[in-house]
């Protein structure tokens, strides 16, 4: 009788183990090693793509599904750069009149865009920084602090180097968001495998009054800015 109750206990931890392992991979994307940095090109058929895993976000902040806006998203890094790409179903594109590549945009996210929330200091995981990448190729950088009341967004922060790519593909109502983030402007850590970072990727899609809103890890609040519920990024060679 012992020995069944010690195997019971044995299965028990071990299925719980398991369990605990699913949810910690549901809430990791790797990030994978590339030796030298690339061309941005918004394909996700290019040579730097091809066969790299990412993960897919389908819910709303809440956890809600979002049919017709279900999003890939990859990464990969090199000694110096960040790279990530979104693969983005749409139904309808909500897009600025007249937009600049040029310059940055604020208040991008009135529009369609694909963000990137990105923090690296795991003592103060309120402050942590926000990239934005719209179908057109617009972009926008932040700095986050959620401390104050109210919180500063500050989006005259620059993270130097850092770039964009984007196209539409209409017919198959997919666009396409590349970013490469510049690691020193993020982490002051040296890049290596094994790394980790705090991040949650989302979209804004679609005109008023039906918008929607699409995030990797669901927030539970009508909000992204929650950095509690940021999942991990690990670079991977």
């Amino acid at each position: 009788m012992k020995t069944t109750l010690l195997s019971l206990a044995v299965i028990l931890l071990l299925a719980s183990s398991v369990r605990v392992q699913a949810q910690d991979n549901a809430k990791t994307i790797k990030s994978f090693y590339a030796k030298a940095d690339f061309a941005l090109t918004a394909d996700p058929n290019a040579d730097a793509w091809k066969g790299i895993k990412g993960v897919w976000a389908e819910r709303g902040p809440l956890g809600d599904l979002t049919p017709g806006h279900k999003t890939e998203i990859r990464t990969r890094w090199t000694d110096k750069n960040l790279y990530v790409l979104f693969v983005c179903a749409y139904e309808k594109l909500y897009l600025k009149p007249a937009p600049t590549t040029k310059a940055e945009t604020n208040k991008l996210w009135e529009w369609d865009v694909a963000e990137v929330f990105l923090g690296t200091d795991f003592n103060d995981i309120k402050h942590y920084t926000e990239f934005q990448v719209s179908p057109q190729g617009e972009w926008v950088d932040l700095d986050i602090d959620r401390k104050p009341n109210p919180p500063n967004h500050n989006w005259e922060w620059n993270a130097a180097g850092f770039e964009v790519k984007a196209r539409i593909n209409e017919k198959a109502k997919i666009w396409y968001g590349e970013m490469r983030i510049p690691l020193a402007q993020v982490d002051a850590r040296p890049a290596k495998a094994g790394n980790e970072m705090r991040v949650n990727f989302y979209r804004l899609q679609g005109p008023p009054p039906d918008r929607n809103y699409i995030s990797w890890q669901p927030t539970g609040a009508k909000n992204y800015h929650v950095p509690e519920a940021f999942g991990r990024l690990r670079l991977e060679k």
